[in-house]
């Protein structure tokens, strides 16, 4: 089945926050924000901008009715500045004007004096300085200390990954709307539509019920709006709440790169110990994650970097710490893999070291410590394992020693073109970590004509989510897919959602949609049957047509739905859905936090121009755990733009902010992210065919998240071609691997390779 977007997408009619027809009077939102990235504000002046043309009014803090306070987890955020800037970026000033322009000239009149405070860019010296976002956790299992005695060898090392822009290609924006009894109604481009619901009311001191947040779709998220949207969506509210009129703001590419957080920055230690046999014994990492000014969701982006530490193997002595670190800059966020990709990375890193050092391929221990069933996680959950499956498909399908021997002879026959090969097998957990979170509901109308509506809290983003709600009414009842129209996201239909994130919105809305269906679906049948005259587990039915007792009856579809409506029966049902089985005790950091997890195994191939630094992907080539797909397009498409998106995170995409915290790579001149010319030439993905049960809905495992992690390879790749041409050079582990860095590692202590 096509993705029910495809049609409406390609002729420039699928509605986004920017599409949707204005109000009359409508004004317009621009926020003035701190040019400086820590101090204490002296005055305010906006004098000259509220006497500039079309300027409505201008708000601060102090046109706060309730809690100047955005923070999710930690109250630890203000909407507006108050007395304190904490970041480059910070919002002081919310100017309001009869047009987009007039209101962005005005917030140029704007004039701000701050004194100027101590400035922290640095996780390390942020722990040092004591400036944490909540004190540290240790996820443990056996005992790291009496176990490097027994190790033959102990590799010990650190790591820097940088942040991420999310990039999406709509900006973050709001619109805001007063309905009757004070109630507002905010379009928001928003992966959580009750976090802006339920910030809103607090900070407008008014019930949620006064609050309906809708979304019809995003142009795109990957994160960056599950918790950033809402600054957006309040501020809009709160000048709609004063002004009794509509008010939008949708933010231009560079106040959004420069206003948002960024994948989070990891800086972080390692220690690996292995026996003669290259089975992993001990492992230790210190992760200091860069959070920003504010917590945002970096405690729970923390606690993923924590649960997938080990990446995909079993180690039966880990220790690993993880310290929420306080800086100036734009407080970091959700981003595709949520705080997963930092922590693997290390991992990979120490088995890159230990064994170069070795003098065998990584690959070599990497397959020798997979998980298998049964082997435990750090944090307490028995591992259900597709690890070595993958792997083992993975040669079966690509041969990996023929790969490693084409890599081999391309090196020894070229000497300014070295190519490099790495495998990246990877496992990732599939939940919300904050066990609450895992719920969800579905309302699904059957109406009288036999067409179904079905609303969820789950928000279209490009990544097929409708599409598969969709697909699970079509299933349960049987009929055409053109029968059924997935509403919008809706706080007054829905309410209580989770953020559609975590890979995990298919799972819970598909699961909440397949129980409020097979409810409507049981009362059809037992009205059928009584139609009928026959018993209601004898009822069926088919391509739309019911049968009885396995024959085809005279009744279709429409006919049984109207006669339900007669008999007086229900054809609604709001379901709720939760996975069974989960649970996590962060006092003891043991538990049964994922529903299940997702496996894989990963080849990427790049070919280096030795001379300038310039690199190609040739390939990746992905044996992926889908379990069953329920639509194969959608999911391949999701595997294919999480590599491209992951290879760009590991080479090009550099977030530069200088010393004083404010962001170098402000524009897209400046930052980089994969074009055409720059994915790998040739992507490949095979299914891992399994039939085991999971909790996926109709046993398709989420696939949003999960490749990402492929593009961990490319770096580890790049490094390989490096060392074929410089053996001797000192590469720190430090990504993203840019040209610039290939070029310097290329030529680090080198003694006359071109000659040679």
């Amino acid at each position: 089945m096509k993705n029910i977007d495809s049609y409406t997408h390609v002729r420039g009619e699928s509605v986004y926050l920017d599409d949707i027809p204005l109000q009359a009077g409508t004004l317009f939102a621009a926020a003035f924000d701190s040019p400086i990235a820590h101090g204490k504000i002296k005055s305010l002046d906006t004098t000259e901008a509220e006497k500039s043309e079309g300027v409505v009014r201008i708000f601060t803090a102090n046109d706060i009715p309730g809690e100047n306070q955005i923070g999710g987890i930690i109250p630890d955020e203000e909407l507006l500045a108050s007395t304190h800037v904490h970041f480059c970026g910070m919002p002081i000033a919310l100017v309001i004007a009869h047009s987009e322009e007039q209101a962005r000239a005005a917030v140029k009149k704007v004039t701000v004096e701050i004194e100027k405070l101590e400035i922290i860019t640095d996780p390390r010296f942020a722990k040092e300085k004591g400036e944490l976002i909540i004190p540290p956790r240790t996820f443990q299992i056996g005992d790291t200390s009496s176990a490097w005695k027994d190790c033959e060898y102990i590799f010990e090392g650190s790591t820097e990954t940088n942040g991420q822009e999310h990039l999406y290609i709509e900006t973050q924006g709001a619109y805001a709307v007063p309905q009757e009894n004070g109630a507002i109604r905010i379009y928001s481009s928003t992966q959580g539509p009750t976090a802006v619901q339920r910030t809103a009311a607090r900070v407008l001191n008014v019930a949620m019920n006064k609050i309906e947040v809708d979304t019809t779709r995003l142009g795109g998220g990957f994160g960056g709006k599950e918790d950033q949207a809402t600054t957006w969506g309040v501020l809009c509210a709160l000048a709609a709440y004063h002004l009794k009129k509509p008010v939008k703001y949708c933010l231009h590419r560079m106040e959004d790169m420069r206003m948002t957080g960024k994948r989070h920055p990891y800086s972080s230690d390692f220690k690996i110990g292995l026996d003669k046999n290259h089975k992993i014994i001990a492992y230790e990492a210190t992760f200091y994650q860069n959070a920003g000014a504010a917590a945002d969701l970096s405690p729970a982006v923390m606690e993923r970097t924590l649960f997938h530490c080990n990446n995909s193997y079993f180690i039966p002595n880990v220790k690993a710490t993880a310290y929420s670190c306080r800086t100036h800059l734009p407080p970091n966020t959700a981003f595709r893999g949520f705080g997963g990709p930092q922590g693997m990375f290390v991992i990979e890193a120490a088995i890159d070291k230990a064994a170069a050092a070795l003098n065998v391929p990584a690959s070599l221990i990497q397959q020798k410590n997979l998980l298998k069933t049964g082997d435990e996680f750090p944090y307490g959950q028995k591992a259900e394992s597709e690890a070595n499956e993958c792997w083992n498909k993975t040669n079966e399908v690509f041969n990996i020693q023929q790969l490693q021997k084409e890599v081999a002879d391309f090196n020894a026959t070229n000497k300014l073109y070295k190519k490099g090969m790495a495998m990246m097998p990877i496992c990732f957990g599939i939940s919300f970590t904050k066990t609450l979170m895992n719920q969800a509901r579905s309302l699904v109308h059957v109406y009288t004509d036999g067409s179904v509506g079905i609303s969820t809290g789950a928000v279209e983003m490009g990544q097929g989510v409708n599409t598969k709600m969709l697909q699970v009414a079509a299933k349960i009842f049987s009929i055409s897919p053109d029968k059924i129209k997935v509403n919008t996201t809706n706080t007054y239909r829905i309410a209580n959602t989770s953020p559609t994130a975590a890979s995990a919105a298919a799972d819970l809305n598909g699961r909440a949609t397949e129980i409020a269906c097979a409810a409507i679906l049981k009362r059809l049948q037992q009205a059928a049957a009584e139609e009928l005259k026959i018993s209601p587990d004898r009822i069926e039915i088919k391509d739309e047509w019911i049968y009885a007792n396995g024959k085809k009856t005279e009744w279709d579809w429409k006919k049984l739905v109207l006669a339900t409506y007669v008999k007086r029966i229900s054809l609604s049902e709001l379901a709720h859905y939760t996975p069974p089985g989960i649970h996590f005790d962060p006092s003891k950091e043991k538990g049964h936090p994922f529903a299940y997890h997702v496996y894989g195994t990963s080849i990427t191939t790049v070919t280096v121009d030795c001379l300038r630094g310039v690199y190609e992907i040739d390939s990746v080539k992905v044996v992926h755990d889908f379990g069953q797909s329920m639509n194969t397009m959608v999911d391949m498409g999701q595997c294919e733009g999480g590599i491209v998106q992951g290879i760009g995170w590991m080479t090009m995409e550099e977030i530069v902010y200088d010393k004083e915290g404010k962001l170098r790579s402000n524009a897209l001149s400046t930052y980089k992210v994969p074009d055409i010319y720059s994915v790998p030439k040739e992507i490949t993905i095979h299914p891992l065919e399994t039939q085991k049960e999971n909790l996926a809905v109709f046993q398709s495992k989420a696939v949003g998240e999960p490749p990402l992690m492929y593009g961990i390879g490319a770096y580890f790749a790049l490094r390989n071609a490096v060392k074929a041409f410089n053996p001797s050079a000192d590469i720190a582990y430090n990504a993203p691997m840019t040209p610039e860095k290939v070029l310097m590692s290329l030529y680090t202590s080198v003694h006359d390779n071109i000659s040679k």
